[in-house]
């Protein structure tokens, strides 16, 4: 039996906001296995997005239970929390957050240098995933310097820096036009290959088909999840390691 690496039980997150409470994610109980390439797709105020900060514990629930690969996240110190968010999940955020002054080998290293590692073994491994996003030849360019689309390959580097199981990305082809968003995402079904589990997190139905399971959220609910063939052409001869 598949191993959950995501699961929660009436996990609810709400706001006050001019004397209401807003629920931004209704009571869900869910589970994501080990291995699984999931899109959440809603539109914008859909509560997606508070569900990705909850689940990439950037946030903490008002109620209910979360369990990140079997441990409740709810009897974790903010340190502790930190300390897990670092090691179990890797985050690309849709606008890449790349210290622009910082090379990409830098950008990616970061997570590296965070836990105090030898520097020459950290630099090897930034390389090494530059390398394997097809970046091996932009490691010392800066974001200045880089396309969109290359920009998101160093911020998915840096994701993995950890060798993370649970990859989170929040609208990862939002800012790429489609011959670009299709070379991430054969990316990202590269990297599920290798046994990774990967959420994506979007509203855009093309990223969407791209999973094997499709999770429609509206209003702070579910309201469908399926199992799904991903319908996008197969195209990237990339590999990753």
């Amino acid at each position: 039996m598949n191993k959950p690496v995501i699961e929660t039980k009436g996990l609810t997150r709400t706001f006050s906001q001019g004397g209401l409470t807003i629920s931004a994610v209704k009571p869900l109980d869910m589970i994501i296995n080990h291995g699984e390439l999931v899109a959440i797709q809603g539109t914008s105020g859909s509560g997606k997005s508070t569900l990705l900060h909850l689940l990439a514990l950037l946030d903490r629930p008002t109620a209910g239970a979360y369990f990140l690969d079997g441990t409740d996240t709810a009897k974790m110190t903010d340190n502790e929390q930190s300390d897990a968010r670092n090691k179990l999940t890797g985050i690309v955020f849709q606008n890449f957050y790349l210290i622009p002054y910082a090379t990409a080998a830098e950008n990616v290293m970061l997570p590296g240098l965070y836990r105090r590692g030898k520097q020459t073994r950290i630099r090897q491994r930034a390389e090494e995933l530059l390398d394997s996003v097809g970046l091996g030849d932009r490691i010392n360019f800066k974001p200045s310097s880089l396309s969109g689309g290359q920009q998101q390959r160093v911020a998915l580097a840096r994701a993995m820096f950890n060798n993370p199981p649970l990859l989170l990305a929040d609208e990862p082809t939002g800012q790429l036009d489609t011959h670009t968003s299709n070379e991430i995402l054969d990316l990202f079904e590269k990297i599920n290959e290798t046994g990774k589990t990967i959420i994506l997190v979007t509203h855009d139905p093309l990223t969407a088909n791209s999973a094997r399971r499709r999770i429609v959220f509206k209003d702070g609910e579910v309201i469908s999840d399926q199992e799904q063939e991903s319908v996008r052409s197969k195209k990237s001869p990339q590999t990753v390691s």
